[in-house]
């Protein structure tokens, strides 16, 4: 007897290659821990994109498969990675000039919580036992010139990661611009969630459902793609 799958909404390769999508061509993009690292994998056809992480590397590639890999060359998460043609190679202390300088373009970062307003609680629950993970976050919110999240749309208890205020510790404040889940591309304005598109068969109740603020329908105007 065959299972059948239980996949609802976009994988996580799939929400890293949708991202992809919105990259301007030319950008200098830092991926983050996570699903952010996926994104390494997708460069959109016709397109130059240069992945760069914080631990002095421009122009990183995708991670390499099993065994095939350098163990020295890693990103900020510590995974193996691969580097294109002309990539560069620099101290740690450079890549935060970088980044705090504003030369990087845009930045992929995971979530705890985004709220409305674009907030965003990406290191720590607060809780007593919770072990804090803040990396170089907080100065890519306040260096980078637009940050993006990619995450799942609800945690593993089923709560909504998208939420009116957030309840963790700050990372940064008002720096969202969009957020790229399983289920949804949902858009940070002045007037809260803009949901811009919808993963393939999933309808706009089930996102709003599991959304923990108020969500705005996809404009009339906009193609659902």
């Amino acid at each position: 007897m065959n299972q059948q799958s239980t996949q609802i909404g976009r994988t996580r390769e799939q929400m890293a290659q949708r991202l992809a999508l919105d990259i301007p061509d030319g950008s200098y993009v830092n991926l983050g821990i996570g699903i952010p690292e996926l994104v390494a994998k997708f460069v959109p056809d016709g397109r130059e994109l240069i992945y760069h992480t914080e631990n002095g590397l421009l122009g990183m590639g995708p991670s390499p498969e099993e065994g095939q890999g350098d163990h020295e060359l890693i990103n900020a998460g510590k995974r193996q990675v691969t580097a294109i043609a002309g990539a560069s190679y620099f101290h740690h202390a450079d890549s935060f000039a970088m980044i705090r300088g504003g030369h990087i373009d845009l930045c992929v970062l995971g979530a705890l919580q985004i709220a409305q307003n674009g907030d965003l609680a990406n290191w720590s629950t607060g809780e007593p036992d919770a072990i804090p993970a803040v990396g170089g976050a907080m100065d890519l919110c306040a260096g980078v010139k637009s940050v993006y999240v990619i995450t799942q749309h609800c945690t593993k208890q089923g709560e909504p990661k998208l939420v009116e205020s957030c309840t963790y510790p700050l990372t940064g404040l008002g720096v969202i611009t969009r957020v790229y889940t399983d289920l949804a591309v949902i858009e940070v304005t002045p007037a809260g969630f803009q949901l811009i598109e919808l993963s393939p068969g999933i309808k706009f109740e089930y996102v709003k459902e599991r959304t923990g603020a108020p969500l705005l329908p996809i404009p009339q105007h906009v193609a659902v793609k």
